[in-house]
């Protein structure tokens, strides 16, 4: 029996680029047990159904309207960012989009995710968080402080109706 990997290509694919298929599972499992890879980790490549992929001309298609749609999310989250709105949120749903078909936005996210769980991990370290507790609570000091200097210089007045 021959090894198979985790992108293959079948005869009706034959231009198109490797897609991921279920007997790949076991080859893909054992690349998890290398470094930087998670036993999570899926295949990479297309997810649209079979029938598109047969076709190039319509795989091309549903490629582009994917490329389409996940450029108007994330056009969305990028006005978001200084606007009120879930900015970031909206940036990795448009990332996510763009990840069912194109590997450079699967790898992206994988990155993403890995980062996310390490600051997550580097968060809960107790020195960290003990620092952060310091500082938020200097930081309430002096807000506190200026909040009083103010009041004992002007009084409960609005800054702007304030006359000099």
């Amino acid at each position: 029996m021959t090894h198979q990997t985790a992108t293959q290509s079948h005869e009706p694919d034959a231009g198109l680029p490797p897609v991921a298929t279920p007997q790949a599972a076991p080859a893909a499992a054992a690349s998890a047990a290398t470094p930087g890879k998670t036993a999570d980790d899926k295949p990479r490549g297309s997810r649209a159904p079979a029938f598109i992929r047969r076709s190039r001309a319509l795989h091309l298609g549903w490629q582009a309207g994917v490329f389409v749609v996940g450029l108007c999310v994330v056009i969305a989250g990028i006005i978001m960012l200084p606007l009120p709105g879930p900015g970031w949120l909206v940036i990795f749903a448009g990332m996510a989009i763009w990840g069912t078909e194109f590997v450079w936005a699967q790898v992206v996210l994988r990155w993403t995710k890995r980062k996310v769980a390490e600051a997550t991990q580097r968060a809960l370290d107790p020195r960290v968080r003990r620092r952060n507790l310091i500082l938020t609570v200097i930081g309430l000091i002096i807000c506190g402080a200026l909040l009083a200097v103010y009041l004992w210089q002007y009084g409960f007045v609005m800054p702007w109706e304030i006359s000099r």
